[in-house]
């Protein structure tokens, strides 16, 4: 979870990320912001490829997710100036019918539907949740949707 006092998406859950340094390609950017974030050791990362680019309305990113694993569960660490707390979620609890939501607000005035996925008491959505909605449909088929 991001902290509460950052500029940009201040409080939300998200995955590591952030701009790209000069000549980084966006899979050496992930894999650096996760070190730097969250202390994920580049080095014990296979990546297995990238989602789709997506375009976060709000703030004016371009997001370029990359998948990656690891032999061994890695030693997690957040860094405090821009980590709150960090939330683990098993992958497999995407394939679970229950983990899934879809929840109206008003936004503007007008009510709109947010597909959200409930990790350890949170709601996770925005971009964060389009993400693992892709990841999910990848892993379990686009037959997993709520």
């Amino acid at each position: 979870m991001r902290r509460h006092d950052l500029p940009h998406h201040p409080g939300q859950i998200s995955f590591p990320g952030g701009g790209l340094d000069p000549g980084e390609d966006p899979t050496d950017g992930a894999l650096r912001e996760a070190h730097e974030e969250v202390g994920l050791d580049p080095r014990h990362v296979r990546v297995l490829g990238t989602l789709s680019t997506l375009w976060v309305i709000v703030s004016n990113f371009v997001v370029h997710p990359v998948i990656g694993i690891a032999d061994d569960r890695p030693e997690f660490r957040a860094e405090p100036r821009e980590v709150e707390a960090l939330i683990e979620a098993p992958v497999h609890r995407l394939g679970e019918p229950e983990t899934a939501g879809v929840e109206e607000r008003l936004r503007a005035g007008i009510s709109v539907k947010f597909p959200y996925f409930e990790f350890a008491g949170h709601h996770v959505w925005g971009a964060t949740a389009m993400m693992l909605g892709e990841f999910r449909d990848v892993i379990y088929g686009s037959s997993s949707r709520p």
